[in-house]
């Protein structure tokens, strides 16, 4: 198994038991006051706000980090 990928798994599976835990300890509500986007607050459970935001910023690296790679790179030298 690839040793990188390995590491990244470890990693993703360490945040999410960490997620686990905000979410097991955090059951108050909160609020969320975004105007521009959403003219209502939100109140919702702490625990589904993390859950959001998290699975917000997992959506943007995925699409920050994806694809943009043609190949090995091999430049040409006289």
């Amino acid at each position: 198994m690839n040793p990188k990928l390995l590491l990244k798994t470890l990693f993703m599976i360490a945040i999410l038991s960490l997620l686990v835990l905000m979410g097991m300890n955090n059951r108050q509500t909160v609020e969320l006051s975004l105007p521009p986007l959403v003219p209502k607050i939100q109140r919702l459970p702490a625990a589904l706000m993390y859950f959001s935001f998290f699975a917000v910023g997992v959506l943007t690296g995925t699409v920050l980090t994806a694809g943009g790679k043609k190949g090995g790179g091999k430049s040409k030298s006289d």
